[in-house]
């Protein structure tokens, strides 16, 4: 007899409701769902916020929340959607950033939540009730753990480098 492991569906539970949070706010990037602003309002939005260009700076973003969040859910290469999540995030915090800590001042909390969150279940990996252990981890590999988040700090350092330094020359 199977038992259920409790870990493992900590992680299910986790990386779902996460995962579908993201996904709702990708999706209001993407395709203007839930209220949200569609491809060109957050193109436009993202080049207000600084982030240039900001059509390219949109798809990023939504599809690093929406694609990340859409992976998490299904514990699929666990460690590049919580890498991918999280980079996201990354730049939402510094959007917020300015505003303080607390959300309800417009502070960067909740996408400072969300981006750790997505980053520690890419760490720890989707748990037995995923897609990632149905296929025998092909893309869940120490070598893609180091990839995903390697690649996803060195993208949004560069993003936000540029962005401050944008934001400078404007200023």
């Amino acid at each position: 007899m199977t038992c259920i492991n409790r870990r493992d569906l900590a992680l299910l539970v986790l990386r779902t409701g996460t995962g579908a949070v993201l996904m709702a706010h990708g999706t209001q990037k993407l395709f203007g769902w839930f209220g949200g602003a569609g491809l060109d309002g957050t193109a436009a939005g993202m080049e207000r916020m600084g982030f240039t260009p900001g059509r390219r700076s949109a798809v990023a973003a939504a599809l690093g929340e929406a694609g990340g969040g859409a992976l998490l859910v299904l514990g699929l290469a666990t460690p590049a959607a919580g890498a991918a999540a999280a980079g996201a995030m990354a730049g939402a915090v510094a959007v917020h950033a300015p505003a303080g800590f607390f959300a309800q001042e417009g502070g960067y909390e909740y996408p400072a939540f969300l981006g750790f969150t997505a980053a520690a279940v890419g760490l720890a990996g989707a748990g037995r009730y995923s897609v990632d252990h149905a296929t025998g981890h092909t893309f869940d590999r120490p070598w893609t753990l180091a990839l995903a988040f390697g690649g996803s700090a060195l993208a949004a350092a560069a993003v936000l480098t540029k962005r401050a330094r944008e934001r400078q020359d404007t200023a």
